[in-house]
């Protein structure tokens, strides 16, 4: 989810298509929520970032094998066939989160998604707006929609990791922000650290998101994002932040990005320090904003209960 301009970039926050949120304490008045079209090209393209807001929508699938028998009706170990070595999976905190049942304001249902990453065993933190009641306001509480959340995949057929709902949520008052309970814990994957502190201007910091490939068909992708970032200014409660390589479908946000961590190395652990809200259209230059995360660690610590 994304959007443009204070006004203009807020009224297309990266919620991946058109979606329009009213974002209640942060003065946003859009969001990338991140609803989904029906896609007939561009699906193959990577994903960028846009000022509108990031939504998503996949599928899952596993890979099985089999074994032919020999002469005696059982392959030996030697000529059995082995699965390929899945890669290494550096970010299996990030989070793509997909609905196939958003309510329509004039009836019927809508898809749409956003990215997010695992900061407790049982929790995940995302932008605001990628929940909503019908008039688009962010809201806590359980869903209206069923939310799923894909964690620790790096493809939608990566027999890895884990599909759970979002079961609650609870809104930041400052900023686009928000965080939501699986249904489950995860606790083989380890969650990203909170900061202590603010972002510095200049710091480097990495983001990762299951956005679309395209800011004109909203789809979201079926392999996970990368791209290098530098903070730009230190806002009130949120950041701005520039590309350190010239943008791409597959490096930046696009819709159905929203709620994509931005990350940094300290002390040997990746820590948080912003959610994606919002951009210019991917791949055009310009500036991301995302929601600050320092200033909420004690609400967040105090939700979760740790």
């Amino acid at each position: 989810m994304h959007a443009k301009s204070r006004s203009a970039q807020r009224a297309s926050l990266r919620l991946g298509a058109v979606a329009v949120a009213t974002v209640v304490g942060a003065g946003l008045a859009g969001a990338y929520v991140g609803l989904q079209r029906t896609a007939e090209a561009e699906t193959a393209k990577p994903v960028s970032n846009v000022a509108v807001a990031r939504g998503a929508s996949g599928s899952a699938g596993n890979a099985s094998g089999t074994v032919s028998g020999g002469s005696g009706g059982k392959a030996p170990a030697s000529s059995q066939p082995t699965a390929p070595a899945l890669p290494d999976h550096p970010t299996p905190f990030s989070v793509k989160l997909s609905s196939k049942d958003i309510p329509e304001k004039g009836g019927g249902v809508r898809t749409g998604g956003c990215s997010g990453s695992l900061i407790a065993p049982q929790w995940i933190v995302t932008a605001g707006h990628c929940f909503h009641d019908l008039d688009g306001t962010r809201v806590s509480g359980k869903p209206d929609y069923t939310m799923t959340a894909a964690i620790g995949k790096l493809t939608d057929s990566d027999p890895r990791g884990h599909v759970l709902k979002i079961v609650d949520t609870r809104q930041s008052a400052v900023n686009d922000l928000a965080i939501a309970k699986l249904s489950e814990p995860v606790t083989d994957i380890e969650p990203l650290a909170l900061p202590d502190g603010p972002p510095d201007p200049g710091q480097h910091t990495t983001f990762v998101g299951w956005g679309s490939l395209s800011s004109k068909v909203i789809v979201q992708t079926d392999h996970i994002k990368r791209g290098d970032f530098q903070v730009d200014e230190v806002r009130k409660n949120e950041i701005t932040l520039i590309p350190l390589k010239k943008r791409t479908v597959e490096n930046s946000p696009c819709p159905d990005d929203s709620g994509s961590p931005f990350f940094v190395p300290v002390k040997g652990k990746n820590t948080l320090i912003a959610v994606e809200n919002f951009g210019p259209d991917c791949p055009q230059p310009g500036t991301e904003t995302a929601a600050r995360v320092d200033q909420l660690v004690s609400w967040i610590k105090g939700e979760i209960g740790s």
